[in-house]
């Protein structure tokens, strides 16, 4: 599974990938991810253009802060383009709460489940995690 991380969320990913190596997860479960430099976005690129990387690619969106100001906002595009099978975008609850080590480790546990069962969360859109 491919988490495509938001230009915010870069420095959690590295640490979210110690937790998972940490516990052994990523010997069990394919996990990657994936910055928007790595895959060819701009730190400015819409969140349409965003939504529509990530569902042609598998890519679960990792992010805290995309919101519904405009018409390529993630809620926008998600309520015109979200199907059954479309991947969801997972949203950190708490931004200023990922610099306790509990919560981080929430965080991954949750990422964790929806990585086993993704089948049971597509097309639901968002998720809040943890």
């Amino acid at each position: 599974m491919i988490f495509l991380v938001d230009y915010n969320l870069e420095g959690y990913a590295l640490i979210f990938l110690g937790i998972l190596t940490k516990l052994g997860w990523l010997e069990l479960l394919p996990i990657q991810f994936v910055t928007f430099r790595e895959a060819g976005l701009l730190m400015e690129s819409s969140d349409r253009i965003v939504w529509q990387y990530a569902q042609a690619h598998q890519m679960l969106i990792l992010t805290a802060n995309r919101n519904m100001k405009d018409e390529d906002s993630l809620e926008q595009v998600m309520r015109e383009e979200n199907t059954e099978d479309s991947f969801p975008v997972l949203t950190i609850g708490s931004l200023d709460r990922l610099s306790e080590a509990d919560y981080r480790e929430r965080c991954v546990e949750r990422l964790i489940e929806i990585v086993v069962e993704i089948d049971r969360y597509k097309g639901v859109g968002r998720l809040f995690i943890p």
